[in-house]
């Protein structure tokens, strides 16, 4: 029988030890070992508790040692605090705090800092004396401040944190207005969510361009097209993910756009250019260049749709055929511009039923390049139907001859001025039968790389005079010689401006009839690139028209000395801009002009002349204050140590070395 033993008041009854251990343990140490893993347990659990309570208390200390941040506030908490905040530089700095307040400072709409503005406080009594003080501030800041924000971003530049920063801190201005972006960061670069940022911050935004940025997809469009409804211009260059859903966007969000260049763009088609035409009544300008999806479709509807109010369109590189030019001769009643270009679909048929739809009676400027549609009868057909063309170009047309030429001139009468590159069916005839029967109003005329403009063989006794031509160009023509420079000097007596660049072949012989027989007076005089022109010929150009003369150019003349500079130090009054580079002057000629007290140069090029030593330093420092601007540049006798004391002395000046 057991025996158990009564302890205390509580009537618990407790066996005898010996026995208690019999009866639950085999072994005799049972209890002695469980009471060892009990004591052992109760160690580790104490130990925990303690561990944990010192943790407790050390988070206790560092919350009680810390500042309070604003960091700790959710992201919702957070936008509403700087959505309150009072102005632009508050924004601005608290931008720079982090990527996250740059983020959320982001993601307000201007609207929503308008209604937490409005939702302020209200007003306590005014203090005068503060009111006085701050209409002070306002009107000596006033003349500084301008409206119209415009941002340019470049390069590696061009990113989404720039961007964004860019947005918010012109926030505090109304916004941007005029935004481009041109180029992108190679791993960074512009996406939508930088559009995103200045849609939300900038709802004046006027103009965008976006040049170069393959991230931006339709979305980011779609996003300026629901923030920016006051977007006029938009120019999208080489950004492939740019579709019709871009574009049909921009028309339904921005009615009032008024200008639209699309340039290889490989997403964009005719849709897109239909929905502009659908939603932009009032678009302006139209600029599309080698978008390979945009076709007759695309360009007849738009054109359909703002027959009113298109005034300037180039097409370049498109697939489009005489189709598009017929709706363009019959609905482009307000084009005054009109610019083509590498249309190899286009016929001569094109040409014809464009001129004579009659509805191009505004056109005042035409340019035509790389079109094989240009021919006599198409050039007849424009002079005759187009009667307001002031301006015409034609670059690379190898089908116009003289016949048309000679055509175009009896019905062009208000034409001011003709360029010709690179059309090689022209002749000096067809010039010279042009200049004689052009209009009273007819002023330039720029001949460059046209091999057939060569010497004719016979000159007739008396030549008529062109008394309105004042602008000639004459440029890289090398059959153009001395005996047809004579010609065209004696048939036009008031020319005022003469660039005769890249003809070798031109002479003093040449040059002399021309000089002789300008009776206005010449006032530009560019020699580029003549290597056989001369000290005579300078010498008598300046002798004979000193006191008009206000620009020559003698850049790659070799046979120029110093003999020119003193001719130009005794005869030029009114010289402004001379060009010397690669010429054979040296310092006595800097010495000459610089000794000149009434010669007030601007502009003085001395590149690459081999022979200007440190010596015509201390000369070019006495040139004086109307000197703007000086090229030294591989004059290598010149060291940089005089180039530096160079610029203290002319310290206003802009110097190229």
């Amino acid at each position: 029988m057991v025996a158990f033993y009564g302890v205390g008041d509580g009537g618990c009854l407790v066996s005898a030890p010996a026995e208690l251990a019999g009866m639950f343990c085999r072994g005799g140490g049972g209890v002695v070992v469980q009471q060892q893993q009990q004591r052992k347990r109760s160690l580790v659990a104490a130990s925990a508790v303690a561990a944990a309570d010192c943790v407790v208390r050390a988070a206790k200390r560092q919350r009680q040692q810390q500042p309070p941040s604003l960091d700790a506030l959710p992201d919702e908490c957070l936008f509403e605090v700087l959505r309150r905040l009072p102005g632009g530089r508050e924004r601005g700095a608290s931008a720079c705090v982090s990527r996250r307040w740059l983020a959320l400072l982001c993601s307000i709409r201007a609207s929503e800092l308008n209604q937490a503005t409005a939702a302020a406080a209200p007003p306590s009594l005014p203090d005068l004396n503060e009111e006085f003080v701050l209409e002070e501030e306002e009107k000596e800041s006033s003349p500084v401040v301008d409206p119209c924000v415009e941002r340019v971003l470049e390069g590696k530049e061009a990113t989404d944190v720039r961007l964004a920063a860019m947005a918010v801190v012109a926030g505090s201005r109304r916004g941007l207005e005029k935004l481009a972006v041109r180029g992108s960061h190679p791993t960074r670069g512009v996406t939508d969510r930088g559009l995103l940022a200045v849609a939300r911050g900038s709802p004046n935004l006027c103009s965008l361009a976006l040049w170069d940025v393959p991230l931006v997809t339709d979305a980011g469009l779609a996003e300026i097209a629901a923030g920016c409804p006051s977007l006029e211009r938009l120019d999208i260059t080489r950004c492939p993910l740019i579709t019709d859903k871009g574009l049909a966007a921009v028309a339904h969000g921005c009615p009032n756009l008024l200008s639209l260049t699309v340039e290889s763009c490989s997403g964009v088609g005719n849709d897109g250019l239909r929905a502009i035409g659908r939603s932009c009544s009032k678009i302006q300008a139209l600029n599309i260049k080698n978008c390979a999806r945009i076709g007759d479709q695309g360009i007849s509807s738009l054109v359909c749709s703002a027959t009113a109010s298109l005034t300037k369109i180039r097409l370049q590189g498109l697939n489009i055929t005489d189709a598009s030019l017929a709706v363009i001769g019959y609905y482009g009643k307000a084009v005054t511009d009109l610019t083509l270009v590498r249309l190899p679909a286009v016929a001569e048929r094109g040409f014809w039923v464009m001129a004579n739809a009659a509805g191009l009676q505004n056109l005042r400027c035409m340019s035509v390049t790389s079109c094989p549609g240009v021919t006599n009868l198409a050039l007849a057909a424009i002079a005759k139907f187009c009667p307001s063309l002031r301006q015409l170009s034609f670059r690379k047309c190898g089908h116009m001859t003289d016949a048309g030429l000679k055509a175009f001139t009896e019905s062009a009468r208000l034409l001011e001025s003709l360029q010709l590159e690179e059309c090689n069916g022209v002749t000096l005839v067809g010039i010279l039968d042009f200049l004689v029967n052009c209009g009273p109003k007819f002023r330039s005329l720029s001949l460059v790389k046209c091999m057939g403009i060569k010497d004719i063989c016979s000159t007739p006794a008396q030549l008529p005079l062109c008394k309105s031509l004042q602008f000639l160009t004459i440029k890289d023509c090398p059959g153009f010689t001395d005996a047809s420079l004579a010609v065209v000097g004696m048939v036009c007596p008031y020319l005022e401006q003469v660039d005769l660049s890249g003809l070798r072949e031109v002479t003093v012989r040449g040059l002399l009839p021309l000089i002789n027989s300008s009776e206005g007076g010449l006032v530009k005089v560019d020699l580029s690139g003549c290597k056989n022109i001369t000290d005579a010929a300078v010498s008598t150009l300046v002798k004979g028209h000193g006191k008009s003369l206000k620009q020559v150019s003698l850049e790659g003349c070799s046979k120029i000395t110093d003999a020119s500079l003193f001719a130009i130090s005794e005869n030029c009054t009114e010289l402004a801009e001379l060009d010397l580079s690669k010429c054979m002057v040296s310092d006595n000629g800097v010495a000459t002009l610089a000794s000149a007290k009434h010669l007030k140069l601007r502009v003085l090029s001395l590149s690459g002349c081999s022979k200007v030593t440190p010596k015509s330093v201390s000369f070019l420092g006495n040139m004086g204050q109307s000197l703007e601007g000086l090229n030294l540049q591989f004059c290598n006798m010149i060291g940089n140590h005089n180039i530096a004391s160079l610029e203290k002395q002319l310290w206003w000046c802009d110097i190229l070395a």
